[in-house]
C-alpha cells in the first residue's frame, strides 16, 4: 500500500510538472480557427506569407505581385472599416471578409501556377 502511494505521489507530481498548454490544441490549430471560422489574422498572414514565396520562387512575377499586395492592402482597409464602426465584426461582414479573402487566396493559386515568364519548364 505503502509502495502505490508513493506511485500516486509521483505521478500528481509529474503531472503538476507539465504546464496545462501541453494537453492543449497545438497552437497554429488553436490560434487560426475560432468557432468553426478562421482567425481573420491568421489567414491573412497565410496569404500575405504565400504571396512573399511566390516572389521568392520566381512563380509570381513583379507585376503580379505588386497586383496582389494592392488587392491584399484593400482588404486590410475594408477590414479596419468595419472595425471601426463597432468594436466587433458582425456576421455580414465576416462571411464578406471571408468571401474577399477566398476570392484573393484563388487569385493567389492561379498567378502562382499561370507560368509567366517561365519557358517549358
Amino acid at each position: 500500500m505503502k509502495k502505490f502511494s508513493l506511485v500516486l505521489a509521483g505521478l500528481g507530481i509529474a503531472a503538476a510538472a507539465v504546464p496545462a498548454s501541453a494537453f492543449a490544441a497545438p497552437a497554429p490549430l488553436a490560434a487560426s480557427y475560432q468557432a468553426g471560422w478562421q482567425n481573420i489574422n491568421a489567414r491573412q498572414a497565410r496569404l500575405e506569407a504565400r504571396i512573399n514565396q511566390g516572389i521568392r520562387s520566381g512563380a509570381l512575377s513583379r507585376a503580379e505581385a505588386t497586383r496582389l499586395r494592392a488587392q491584399f492592402r484593400d482588404l486590410n482597409r475594408l477590414e479596419a472599416r468595419y472595425r471601426a464602426s463597432r468594436p466587433g465584426l458582425t456576421l455580414a461582414e465576416r462571411r464578406d471578409l471571408d468571401r474577399r479573402f477566398d476570392a484573393l487566396s484563388a487569385r493567389i493559386q492561379v498567378e502562382k501556377h499561370d507560368r509567366n515568364g517561365r519557358r517549358g519548364r
